[in-house]
């Protein structure tokens, strides 16, 4: 067996970890193998508020871009929105919060009156019926457009809303936009005053699009700082004696709405809430748990349960390769946390 944080462990890889403690998860003798034949770059790993696990492949724990994962954090800040009453409700159409006086979004809703009643529950659970290709293709000319929202909307609808699943970070950028109007401050400001802040989480660095954050994919957040969330999520959304995301929002989050990627191989996605994936129990070993997930394997699995949180990144070597991210969890840290 090997001590996830012990000097042994970070000398056989050649690489430092922290010191290690009495509660340390100790991992199977293959996880060696796979942090080095996969491409990992960094493992942390809580339980019940305290640190198991901390390995990275550079010795520190700089922010670093969690791509996609930043669609989770949006998640817990439309909750906030909505908890403090700058946002009616999840299923409050998008464009009550948008520009309408645009005459580009004017026109891009001009085509279908469709489009008006997408709502919020809606871009969240990506089935906004809005064209949009698989995995994300419009995704590059939406960051070159001087007109996000007129851009998104103005895809013609493919499905009716609310039916059909379609990743589309063309609606995080909505939402990003919505939570800036409603708000009046950026996204960045919001989340520094009423998520990072209280929870301790920063430095951090979060890009910005025309008109507003990059809301599907713009963080960059070190590891212990994005497990932070995790933590949060497996505590109801409350932080020390504060209610910082509304626990009802955090239990609507985590509920799988649409089956979305679920069997999409290999396994790296799975059911869709908020913004945030889901995997029930009879997909894997082990009790239901759900996750953010980044691009080419940059994961945060939740799993409340166990009261375990887990961060693993990955280099970016495709999107199919996340798989081995997920691997890593499944086979070495679940059953790890699930021993005690």
């Amino acid at each position: 067996m090997l001590s996830g944080r012990s000097a042994n462990f970070g000398r056989e890889c050649g690489m430092q970890t922290t010191a290690g403690t009495k509660e340390e998860l100790r991992l199977g003798k293959d996880a060696l193998g796979m942090l080095e034949k996969w491409s990992i770059q960094g493992v942390h790993v809580e339980q019940a508020g305290r640190e198991r696990l901390h390995w990275s492949a550079t010795g520190d724990d700089r922010p670093s871009a969690v791509l996609s994962c930043t669609k989770s954090v949006l998640s817990a800040l439309i909750g906030i929105a909505i908890g403090q009453g700058l946002i009616g409700g999840a299923d409050d159409p998008i464009c009550a919060y948008l520009d309408e006086s645009d005459p580009r979004l004017a026109d891009a809703l001009r085509d279908d009156p469709r489009k008006r009643g997408i709502t919020i529950a809606q871009l969240l659970t990506m089935t906004s019926g809005l064209d949009w290709p698989d995995f994300d293709k419009p995704y590059r000319e939406l960051k070159r457009s001087d007109a996000p929202a007129a851009f998104v909307l103005g895809r013609p609808l493919a499905h009716e809303p609310g039916a059909v699943f379609a990743y589309n970070t063309g609606g995080s950028q909505l939402l990003a936009i919505a939570l800036e109007r409603a708000s009046g401050m950026s996204a960045a400001k919001f989340a520094r005053k009423h998520l990072f802040g209280p929870l301790g989480i920063g430095p951090v660095r979060w890009s910005r699009l025309a008109g507003g954050q990059e809301g599907g994919a713009g963080l960059s957040i070190s590891m212990r700082d994005l497990a932070k969330l995790g933590r949060l999520y497996v505590q109801g959304g409350r932080w020390e004696r504060t209610q910082v995301v509304p626990a009802e929002w955090v239990e609507a989050s985590a509920k799988p709405r649409h089956k979305a990627l679920l069997h999409y191989e290999p396994q790296v996605y799975g059911c869709y809430g908020y913004h945030w994936w889901v995997s029930p129990q009879d997909k894997q070993p082990g009790p239901d748990y759900f996750f953010a997930f980044g691009y080419g394997g940059q994961y945060l699995f939740v799993v409340p349960q166990l009261e375990a949180v887990a961060v693993v990144r990955k280099s970016l070597e495709g999107r199919n390769e996340a798989i081995r991210s997920r691997r890593l969890f499944e086979t070495q840290l679940l059953p790890a946390l699930r021993q005690g």
